[in-house]
């Protein structure tokens, strides 16, 4: 298979430049013109992908190559895109900043390689002027296999300033696409985990995607960036298929290093080899054996999620549902099981708290044995109180507001059996939150975790498996086909 979608990948040399007001602009922008734009973005980052989906009316998927393994960030892609006319990909921090201590691993350039896409960069020039020139020259110079094709300088103060960046850029040999001026109507709020999510301001937040695009017409050769895009490289391999993956499970791409010894626990054993195709997906199709109905929680306070988890979720045969914790006072009718993924449970906590019929159906669901995957957010909802605020009471836990932003990838190996993994099973996660939970772990811990210190974290107990870990499962397929296995038949 040859992947010829039109693509460009969206850099910076640093955070704060505006890769997202560009990349998103430009996809609202192109979508407009009646073109059927497909949105990535690099990195772990769920919030970006919200805005992206508000721009083209489609699913924002994120390409982690940390996460997922550099072998899938094509197959990834071509999931996205297929039957698009476009791709923007949004970068992660500078061009060239990936994963700590790791190289180029997960960084924008590494991602643009894999896909054989030219990089636009995105250059804040709100403080230089001939400058411009030199900082762009050594990061199109740095890595001769990324191509560095073109400039959007942002934040221009006047035409003089616009006129005297561009005389400098002459000499670079790179060429300037676009010139945004200061615009304060597109700028989006932020709080202490990064942009405020779209489910908590949508009409505001069509509002700034829309001035995104005006500003992104006003100011960029939207044909001349089309053009370039169209002159990204093909790539040859199969688009990734949720079905497929679930059926063969195959190892994670990339090589996993050895965590060394696991952490002290007495429950910790190797991996044991698991059936290739569960009994369950034998049975899919014929009639036989009833999707078991997974409700996965949605709305203002869970706003984190990869749009492939579903997706495994229901190639593994289940029935998928969404349902708020803000507003449903039950879970969905004939719920087998539940996810709760991340996002703001801290800012909503009276809210979460108020609906005490719903804290106690899910506690109900929890202590009756069925499959629960609670990420993060979801920890936090399944413990006892979150700053004093009653929650669902599952986890002999409480949960407050920190100081501290705890951040970073982390390898992690499965410490206990669960609903989602045998003991042994290695990942690689993210950690993204300004909460602690006290205690940390529980008497059988969710995962070991190597760095930045070696300890266990998060808790199984009985079929819940919570973690403050995001993990993406389209590195290990098998996740959702145990997790969906176990609800059928818990």
């Amino acid at each position: 298979m040859v992947i010829s979608v039109p693509r460009l990948v969206i850099a910076a040399p640093s955070s704060g430049s505006g890769k997202t007001t560009v990349a998103t602009g430009l996809m609202a922008a192109f979508a407009s013109r009646g073109l059927a734009v497909s949105p990535h973005k690099v990195g772990p980052d769920y919030i970006d992908p919200e805005y992206h989906a508000l721009a083209t009316g489609r699913v924002g998927r994120n390409l982690d190559a940390y996460l997922c393994g550099t072998e899938l960030i094509a197959p990834l892609f071509a999931h996205g895109a297929r039957g698009c006319d476009l791709a923007v990909v949004e970068g992660v921090m500078g061009l060239y900043d990936g994963a700590a201590g790791e190289g180029e691993l997960a960084s924008t350039a590494q991602v643009a390689k894999l896909l054989r896409a030219p990089v636009v960069l995105v250059v804040d020039a709100s403080s230089q002027s001939r400058s411009v020139a030199a900082l762009v020259h050594g990061f199109a110079s740095w890595d001769p296999e990324v191509r560095v094709s073109g400039v959007i300088l942002n934040k221009v103060g006047s035409s003089r300033h616009e006129e005297m960046l561009r005389e400098a850029l002459d000499e670079s040999g790179v060429p300037v696409l676009g010139c945004l001026r200061r615009a304060a109507q597109v700028d989006t709020p932020a709080r202490h985990l990064g942009l405020v999510p779209v489910a908590e301001r949508r009409s505001d937040a069509v509002d700034a995607v829309g001035a995104m695009a005006e500003q992104v017409r006003r100011g960029c050769d939207l044909d001349a960036l089309y053009a370039l895009a169209r002159g990204a490289g093909e790539l040859s391999g199969a688009a990734w298929d949720a079905a497929a993956a679930v059926v063969s499970s195959p190892p994670p791409p990339l090589p996993f290093p050895t965590l060394g010894a696991a952490p002290p626990d007495p429950r910790h054993r190797p991996e044991r080899p698991r059936p290739q195709t569960p009994d369950g997906l034998k049975d899919r199709g014929s009639g036989l054996r009833a999707a078991p109905r997974i409700a996965v929680a949605g709305g203002a306070a869970f706003t984190f999620s990869y749009a492939e988890h579903a997706e495994l979720l229901t190639a593994a045969g289940a029935e998928v549902v969404t349902f708020d914790p803000l507003r449903d006072e039950q879970l969905p009718d004939g719920t087998r099981g539940l996810v709760i993924g991340g996002g703001f449970p801290e800012v909503y906590a009276p809210e979460l708290s108020a609906n005490e019929p719903l804290r106690k159906a899910v506690a109900e669901l929890a202590f009756g044995g069925a499959p629960v995957a609670a990420e993060c957010a979801g920890l936090l909802y399944l413990s006892r109180d979150i700053d004093g605020q009653p929650m669902c009471g599952v986890l002999d836990v409480s949960a407050r507001m920190s100081e501290r932003l705890t951040l970073g990838y982390r390898d992690a190996v499965a410490v206990s059996d669960s609903t989602l993994a045998v003991a042994g099973t290695r990942m690689r996660g993210h950690e993204f939150h300004r909460t602690v939970v006290e205690p940390g772990a529980g008497a059988a811990p969710a995962w070991g975790v190597r760095a930045p210190e070696r300890r266990v974290e998060g808790f199984v107990q009985q079929g819940v498996h919570a973690s403050y870990l995001h993990t993406h499962w389209a590195s290990r397929p098998g996740v959702a086909r145990r997790f969906v296995e176990r609800c059928r038949t818990s």
